[in-house]
């Protein structure tokens, strides 16, 4: 579907147009205490800003009690304890007590009320953190492979990141006017229209634009579902540092619901090119989606849809042009699995990190596990940083020998096991926050997964699978947070208690899975996924996989099935 040139700007492309500093009325709201909430055209900015202004679902019968989420950016997801520390703190007074890993490797704090904002947001920028850019019309938190065992690149790739991250920020000084000095930007009208970024320009981006970093063969970034990915190549005289990057270009999972112009995607292998054109490469992809995109239609403005119409072939000739140079082509490379290291593992440093899962991503107190309460102990004690993982998991990383068995016990006295931490497919699972604050959320995703995933195991415990892996992942509605469409089972809202069900994606996520049914209710699961999984367990060769299987033999199945239904 091409744009039309005629066709008039959306109303995100004219408020960014009038005022493209970002500041908007924000300022002057946050220090005016008669009002509740931000305008809707502030909601907008306030996205650029890292923060959401949502409202708690469950009390609309009450009237709307707006709270924000506060989203930071902290690259390849890694966080020095005092940062660790800070953060925590700030949850505990500003927050609802929990801190939210994101499928990004960032935090969210939830439950922030207006008069809570800005005591946050310095306290963020005290701890050397800042949250521009971890949402809006710009490039967002950058993804890196965070596990410091599964290769000798680890580090490097890392330094990679931060720099594409550093060299994407937008510019303005609105963010640090308004959350640090606390005052608007003392602009005039005309001083802010006439504002524009040296890298995004006037308007920004048509949308949003993310970017992975990933080490064959862990997928651990989902790195083909991103509109640009970075696939890492070792240097063969010095396997430690990257010889350079194969270039994969347009991926994105979001869509709408019964609109077949929307779409996801995995993304293209464009080329190869060395290390020391990372940065011109990463501007080059960026401003030439800043200057084909579609800014008339919101739902059609995303990296993917401009590949799929134009083709690989063009989009690598305007790179080219922009970057000054030719890519090479792609050097082979191949991702057989996604996933984390749970447990105690030796880095390649020689000291130790422990993977924790961390179910659906967040971190709080119950009174059965007090993971929370653990962690903050552990950090302040024994100073360990911080990484995130891009599946909502954790690790405690450079840990010596002689600290190995204290912090075993400190979370063992918090309920937390460090061996056989959660079953197979529980930490093979991801789930967006949806309910009760997101106000896209057509269903529940992360109070809802935990129980889904009990009725999965009696099933499966059944049918004796009980230690077979499956990677199982949901989202309240169909943008894509938790990119359910790699997984090997995705659960996409439709309506409150009801789920579209994909199979079909594989082990490396490197598959777009299918969808199965379209409507099914929480109690119609188990039946519905008995007969797949009982074939699956009888039909399948020694070691195939649920996607593989679903893959190889009921999507032809179901694709004869469509097209008799058709036919008749």
């Amino acid at each position: 579907m091409t744009p039309n040139p005629a066709a008039p700007l959306s109303k995100n492309e004219v408020l960014k147009q009038n005022d493209p500093t970002l500041g908007g009325q924000l300022g002057e709201t946050l220090a005016d205490p008669a009002l509740a909430c931000f305008s809707s055209d502030d909601e907008q900015f306030l996205k650029f800003h890292g923060i959401y202004q949502q409202d708690d679902r469950d009390l609309r019968k009450s009237g709307k009690q707006y709270v924000m989420m506060v989203r930071a950016r902290i690259s390849g997801g890694i966080i020095p304890p005092e940062q660790y520390l800070a953060f925590d703190d700030l949850s505990e007074r500003y927050g609802n007590q929990s801190l939210r890993i994101t499928s990004r490797q960032s935090f969210q704090w939830h439950g922030v009320v207006k008069d809570n904002l800005g005591p946050l947001m310095k306290g963020l920028h005290d701890a050397l953190c800042t949250t521009l850019a971890a949402c809006g019309d710009v490039n967002r938190n950058v993804m890196a492979p965070a596990t410091p065992a599964t290769s000798a690149l680890v580090e490097r790739v890392q330094e990679d990141a931060r720099r594409v991250n550093d060299a994407l920020l937008p510019q303005t000084g609105a963010y640090h006017s308004i959350w640090i000095d606390g005052e608007p930007l003392k602009l005039t009208a005309e001083e802010k229209q006439a504002f524009t970024d040296p890298l995004y320009g006037k308007q920004y981006l048509p949308r949003k634009f993310k970017i992975a970093f990933a080490i064959p063969p862990l997928n651990d970034t989902d790195v083909y579902s991103n509109c640009l990915g970075l696939v890492a190549v070792a240097d063969p005289a010095d396997p430690a540092r990257p010889l350079g990057y194969n270039l994969l270009c347009g991926g994105g999972l979001g869509m709408s619901h019964n609109n077949p112009a929307t779409f996801p995607r995995i993304a293209d292998v464009l080329g190869f090119f060395r290390a020391e054109q990372l940065v011109d490469v990463a501007k080059a992809v960026l401003t030439a989606y800043r200057d084909s995109g579609d800014r008339t239609n919101r739902k059609h403005a995303r990296l993917k849809y401009i590949i799929a119409e134009r083709g690989a072939d063009w989009f690598r000739q305007e790179i080219e042009a922009r970057a000054g140079f030719k890519l090479e082509p792609a050097r082979p490379f191949h991702f057989d699995r996604q996933g984390d290291l749970f447990g105690w593992h030796r880095q390649m440093d020689g000291r130790w990190f422990l993977g924790l899962y961390v179910e659906t991503g967040r971190i709080k107190d119950t009174p059965d596990r007090q993971l929370k309460t653990a962690l903050r102990r552990i950090v302040a004690t024994f100073r360990t940083e911080v990484r995130l993982t891009p599946s909502q998991n954790l690790l405690l990383a450079g840990v010596a020998t002689d600290q190995k068995d204290a912090i075993t016990a400190e979370l063992g006295a918090h309920g937390i096991p460090v061996e056989n931490q959660a079953g197979a497919i529980r930490r093979a699972s991801m789930a967006c926050p949806s309910m009760p604050t997101c106000g896209l959320g057509l269903a529940e995703s992360e109070r809802a997964l935990p129980g889904i995933l009990t009725l999965i195991e009696g099933l499966l415990a059944e049918l004796n699978l009980s230690a077979e892996e499956i990677i199982i992942r949901m989202t309240g509605c169909p943008n894509g947070c938790a990119r359910p469409y790699l997984a090997e089972i995705g659960f996409v809202g439709r309506a409150p208690g009801k789920y579209s069900l994909y199979l079909g994606g594989n082990a490396g996520t490197t598959r777009l899975n299918q969808e199965y049914r379209a409507s099914v209710k929480v109690d119609e699961i188990v039946p519905v996924l008995r007969p797949v999984l009982t074939r699956w367990k009888n039909e399948r060769p020694p070691g195939e996989r649920l996607g593989d299987f679903c893959a190889r033999v009921i999507w032809p199945e179901e694709k004869v099935l469509t097209t008799t239904a058709v036919t008749n």
